[in-house]
């Protein structure tokens, strides 16, 4: 496994009231060397909701190239800007 790209990620889904849900990572799945079914490796566990169940959802992993940029965006401070046109 340890060469080998994950075919889906762990995530535990936290609901805030009053803002966006938070995605939490716990790990990974990657396929059976069979093809048949998935070992799930978790580096954490979630806590129960309110009702008593632990939900784990598993997505496919986004491209990297498509983190890289996301990382790379900063948020625009107006005035630095308009002070380095000026300098």
């Amino acid at each position: 496994m340890a060469n080998q790209q994950p075919a889906y990620r762990a995530y535990t889904v936290i609901k805030r009231e009053g803002q966006d849900d938070y995605w939490l990572a716990l790990g990974a799945a990657f396929p059976h060397q069979s093809g048949d079914g998935f070992n799930v490796i978790l580096q954490a566990l979630p806590l129960p909701s309110t009702d008593g169940t632990c939900k784990i959802v598993l997505r496919p992993p986004k491209d990297d190239s498509d983190e890289r940029s996301t990382q790379r965006e900063e948020p625009r401070n107006t005035q630095s800007n308009n002070r380095s046109r000026r300098s």
